[in-house]
């Protein structure tokens, strides 16, 4: 095939069209030992806010008497009250031990409060740089082996319940060999949970069963 020329007698050459190249699909490396692979922790504002609100009104109100009092005026009746109670009862009094295990009990709450990292429906996944962490929902992921499950020939319906170390996934089957179907259900979910990309991924409790029965 001769090349186009010009007007005055030049030969022009096209422009050659490349293959654009297939982008590149290789899932980034998994970096080991990178840390930060734990729960997500909780900000936890609502108790922090009642309690800062509920420190703060008691204090107000134990500066505003104190105040009242150096002012020349008498005591709340209601402070008269509890210290009278606390100078006359004995420590083995009912109330005395109720809001004794009233105030434990508060404490230990907001030391566990303190000590966890709360953020229970957040699974943490796999980081693949070092500066940037991801999470994924327990909804989310349930229902992403849920839709993979209900995939495989034979499910009529499917139940997945996800905790952090467990996926117990409950099918029930119409038609097919129970025993093929929970094969190919084994296989499939296997894969749904590596394919989550959980820092650690959950053992998988599977329950297939036919319509009607318990199981």
């Amino acid at each position: 095939m001769s090349e186009p020329q010009g007007s005055e007698g030049t030969t022009q050459r096209l422009p050659v069209l490349e293959k654009p190249t297939e982008p590149d699909h290789t899932p980034p490396p998994v970096l080991e030992g990178a840390g930060g692979s734990g729960r997500f922790w909780s900000p936890r504002r609502v108790p922090a806010a009642v309690v800062a609100v509920l420190l703060l009104a008691v204090a107000g109100l134990f500066l505003y008497d104190i105040a009242a009092v150096r002012a020349g005026r008498p005591a709340m009746r209601w402070r008269r009250e509890l210290a009278t109670q606390l100078a006359e009862r004995p420590l083995d009094d009912t109330w005395v031990l109720v809001g004794a295990g009233v105030a434990a009990a508060l404490g230990l709450w907001l030391i566990v409060l303190a000590a966890t990292p709360g953020l229970r429906r957040v699974l943490p996944m796999r980081r693949t740089h070092a500066d940037v962490r991801a999470g994924l929902y327990r909804e989310a992921a349930a229902l992403v082996l849920r839709d993979r499950a209900v995939e495989v020939a034979g499910v009529q319906s499917v139940r997945v319940r996800l905790s952090r170390t467990k996926a117990d996934v409950s099918a029930v089957a119409h038609f097919r060999e129970l025993d093929d179907v929970r094969a190919d259900l084994d296989a499939v979910l296997g894969d749904a949970i590596q394919g989550l990309g959980l820092a650690r991924p959950p053992s998988l409790a599977l329950h297939v069963r036919r319509p009607g029965k318990k199981g």
